[in-house]
């Protein structure tokens, strides 16, 4: 029998669309906003976990490089329904950069885990988190210098943080034993 490609056309499409309906959950979660200077507090983190954690690291980074396709073509799907350039190269740009690394770092260390424990599960999107935080820490240095950018981008988001983090990891954790 010859293959014709249609599954990897099949699987190509499938990709797309996986990819589609994650950076559409980041988006919303985006939307889920307290308003805070200079970076404002989301559910953009969490939405990012449960996306990569479904999809795995290649699709779920593929997600958060499409949602930050998106905003820079000017769609409103960052926090406060903002979109552009600015916003991505502005001072809490950083965190929208870092979903990328931190998507596919998260991916690869929950595929490392056939048995995904709580504490497993709590560490990988620890990892993530991390990397996300000190990329946006970096882009946000540049524009208030290192002080204030960790009293502003990094000390009002850990107890955040933390408390998504064990959400994500107790749902996750409960939900790969099903």
């Amino acid at each position: 029998m010859i293959n014709t490609g249609s599954n990897t056309g099949n699987c190509l499409t499938s990709s797309i669309l996986q990819c589609l309906r994650g950076a559409c959950i980041i988006a919303i979660g985006s939307h889920i906003c307290v308003p805070f200077v200079p970076v404002p507090l989301t559910l953009q983190t969490l939405s990012v976990l449960f996306v990569v954690s479904h999809l795995g690291s290649k699709l779920g980074a593929c997600s958060a490089l499409l949602y930050l396709l998106e905003g820079l073509a000017g769609i409103p799907v960052f926090a406060e329904f903002s979109a552009g350039p600015a916003v991505v190269f502005g001072p809490s740009g950083g965190y929208l950069m870092g979903f990328i690394p931190a998507a596919y770092l998260t991916g690869i260390l929950l595929e490392q885990r056939a048995n995904r424990t709580f504490l497993s599960v709590f560490l990988a999107g620890l990892a993530g988190e991390i990397i996300l935080l000190f990329i946006g820490f970096l882009q946000l240095s540049y524009f208030m210098g290192f002080a204030d950018a960790y009293t502003f981008g990094i000390i009002p988001f850990i107890l955040g943080d933390f408390l998504k983090l064990t959400i994500f990891a107790m749902i996750s954790s409960v939900s790969s034993k099903k």
